[in-house]
């Protein structure tokens, strides 16, 4: 199958990116408005874009409609600051959960049970249970796309905080000790396994066609994208968990 990009609408791109770039990481962003209401949402646009100052990057595109902005956005807009906090599999229901559209008056931790640890630098709080977090500063923000409504966010970042037992000698992370929650398309996935290569070649054939293992009981070819429930803006359209 060919596509020629310059025919599909966001949707349809949007479609094909989520599905083809997995698994991605899931940055779970909080920031706090300049009313001082604090909020949540899940972005798995997030990578690391530069070591020396450490910078990492996301992007946010707006609501369902196409045009509002996101609270997100808003946020480290008007405020300069966010943090990331990295999603393990006990969080994920609050992860999931947080990525409905609550009105912007809304605490989101509050509304999702979730506690609250204090940063350093920034006003945004840490999710309190996050094993990993970075407080970051606003580098800079990229307008992209042909209507300008997507955004890059290159956040500095000036605080790491890393639960006790992650960190090892030599200043490594026991990334084994992770169950890191990645994004495949409109699902999530569990970081169980790790290799080196080379792997056996009877262990490669072995798994030669096999499909992915489901966690939830569902058929291996269901996909929320299916249904009428999801969003090509990444919300969920029922609060809570």
């Amino acid at each position: 199958m060919i596509i020629d990009a310059a025919e599909l609408d966001a949707a349809h791109a949007y479609k094909l990116l989520i599905g083809s770039i997995v698994p991605r990481p899931v940055a779970w962003v909080s920031t706090v408005s300049a009313e001082g209401v604090a909020n949540l949402a899940p972005i798995s646009f997030f990578t690391a874009v530069g070591r020396k100052p450490p910078m990492v990057s996301i992007t946010l595109q707006p609501q369902a409609d196409g045009v509002t902005l996101k609270d997100t956005f808003v946020n480290i807009r008007d405020t300069g600051e966010f943090v990331t906090n990295l999603v393990t599999l006990p969080q994920a229901d609050a992860m999931h959960g947080s990525a409905f559209g609550y009105e912007a008056d809304v605490d989101e931790f509050e509304a999702l049970g979730l506690g609250k640890s204090p940063s350093e630098v920034v006003r945004a709080p840490r999710v309190e249970d996050a094993p990993i977090s970075f407080e970051c500063v606003v580098d800079r923000i990229i307008p992209v796309g042909d209507d300008k409504v997507d955004h890059v966010v290159w956040g500095r970042v000036v605080r790491f905080h890393i639960r006790n037992d992650l960190y090892l000698d030599r200043g490594r992370i026991d990334t084994a000790a992770l169950p890191a929650v990645g994004r495949l398309a409109a699902e999530y996935t569990l970081v169980e396994n790790v290799f080196t290569t080379p792997l056996d070649r009877a262990l490669l054939t072995a798994r030669d066609g096999r499909r992915m293992r489901r966690l939830d009981g569902r058929p291996t070819d269901w996909s929320p994208i299916d249904t009428k429930v999801w969003s090509p803006s990444g919300a969920t359209t029922a609060p809570g968990r």
